[in-house]
């Protein structure tokens, strides 16, 4: 078998969060139209019951916890999301964000890419340890400002605004 070679995007982002969070595509969606930059959130795509129906299936075969990773669907889905987060150089959490997410982040934190947060609102139980993240955001201007520095992305609105003076 052919070794074939992940193409890496430093500034492309990975969108961290729940299936659960109906926020992620609007969230991605808005991403990707002001920073111009890959964003990629397509592991959204199996609905906010993917889990709940992958267990389902997985115990009905007899499966436990440990063989259903093992299996197929668990390896391919978690290979799936691997391959995107290795090859995109930016990670952005957003909150809430079950264990997958917070170990996603981590891995891509890790790695030495860099790993932002945005919080929903304020959580009622306070962590010192999302401080291991490049940056924490409560106001989703600030994490697009942020983002906008570190990959050197200008709003897509300016660069259009400039394009229609040339003309």
């Amino acid at each position: 078998m052919e070794n074939k070679v992940i193409p890496v995007n430093p500034t492309g982002i990975y969108v961290i969060g729940s299936l659960k969070n109906d926020k992620i595509p609007h969230i991605a969606k808005e991403l990707r139209e002001t920073l111009g930059v890959e964003v990629f959130d397509d592991w959204f795509s199996p609905g906010p019951e993917a889990d709940d129906f992958w267990r389902k299936y997985e115990k009905v075969r007899g499966s436990s916890y440990a063989q259903a990773l093992s299996n197929w669907a668990g390896k391919h889905v978690f290979e799936f999301d691997k391959f995107h987060i290795d090859r995109l150089g930016i990670g952005v959490m957003c909150m809430p964000a079950g264990k997958s997410g917070h170990l996603e982040l981590g891995y891509m934190l890790g790695q030495g890419k860099k790993g932002y947060i945005l919080f929903d609102k304020e959580p009622e139980r306070w962590d010192v340890m999302y401080q291991f993240a490049t940056g924490v955001f409560f106001n989703k201007e600030e994490l697009i400002d942020e983002l906008i520095k570190v990959t050197g992305a200008q709003k897509k609105q300016i660069v259009e605004q400039i394009q229609k003076g040339k003309q």
